[in-house]
């Protein structure tokens, strides 16, 4: 039966062209590293390498070898460490999928209060619910209630998304909706998408139409979409949560107030895990999170 050492020593070896640089590496004597590399070549059956003064040259079923054996022994060790951390910590772990921003400000903030090892995969709609369906995660934050198989939604809260502009941005009056929309026509837009997704749904709830304007810029996220209202490029909606500090800061200013949108975010999970003791837990403490944020 093959040793899991030999392996790693015929990937020193191979990557090093060398016995006894390969054996000062992994700190064994060179006669031990000979020996894993003779009894290797006698399980497979031929020579892993061709000896030359000075070095080592893989033979071709060498070189087949390390390019099946890397990535296996690679995601080995990767799980063995993953085991040794999370033993280390002594803390359940629960793996987490949600867009970049919701993350960063309403998540990561509070991950200390969990009273669990927490890993996060970030990403948009469609790819958070694949890493859910696939069982790479445990838990999403969903701002749509995608169709999928035994996936199932329970209500979390809501985002607030509002008009943003430059602190010194011209804010006209208007007498009627008309006048104010030919307005927000004429402005320079950013957006995280050529679609306009919120942007679609604040013209549907204010003008009862679909937008007749095209984004200016298209960046890749929400945060880019600041970044580059902070410094004039344009206007854009975006949530009331990742604004305060730059609020305070007088980076950026709230436009017209009144005109918001409002978006229902969801917890998913897989049906057949919805009582398990670590998902009940983790999802009352996120709960809990967000009625003590709006008190």
């Amino acid at each position: 039966m093959v040793d899991f050492e030999w392996y790693r020593s015929f990937i020193s070896i191979y990557k090093h062209n060398s016995v006894s640089e390969a054996a000062r590496t992994r700190m064994m004597t060179q006669p031990a590293m000979s020996q894993h590399l003779a009894s290797l070549e006698a399980e497979v059956g031929e020579p892993l390498f061709t000896r030359a003064p000075r070095k080592m040259i893989p033979t071709e079923r060498g070189k087949a070898l390390y390019t099946q054996v890397v990535p296996l022994i690679e995601a080995l060790e990767e799980t063995t460490q993953n085991l040794k951390t999370s033993a280390a910590t002594s803390l359940p772990v629960i793996r987490i999928g949600s867009a970049h921003e919701f993350f960063r400000e309403k998540l990561a903030p509070h991950i200390g209060s969990y009273q669990m090892c927490v890993i996060a995969k970030l990403g948009i709609a469609s790819q958070v619910l694949d890493w859910l369906v696939e069982e790479k995660v445990d838990i999403i934050v969903m701002s749509q209630k995608l169709s999928a198989p035994g996936v199932e939604y329970i209500p979390y809260m809501q985002e607030e998304f509002v008009l943003v502009a430059p602190p010194n941005y011209n804010e006209p009056t208007f007498e009627d909706r008309e006048s104010f929309q030919a307005w927000l026509c004429s402005q320079p837009w950013i957006s995280y998408d050529l679609d306009l997704p919120i942007i679609r749904r604040f013209w549907r709830e204010h003008f009862q139409k679909r937008p007749q304007t095209h984004p200016t810029h298209v960046v890749p996220d929400l945060h880019s979409v600041l970044m580059a209202i902070e410094h004039g490029a344009g206007i854009s909606l975006l949530p009331t949560f990742m604004l305060d500090d730059h609020l305070s800061r007088n980076k950026v200013k709230i436009m017209y107030p009144s005109c918001t949108v409002f978006n229902d975010l969801y917890l998913a999970y897989q049906m057949k895990n919805r009582n398990s003791p670590l998902l009940k837990a983790l999802i009352e403490r996120m709960k809990k999170t967000v009625e003590n944020n709006i008190r």
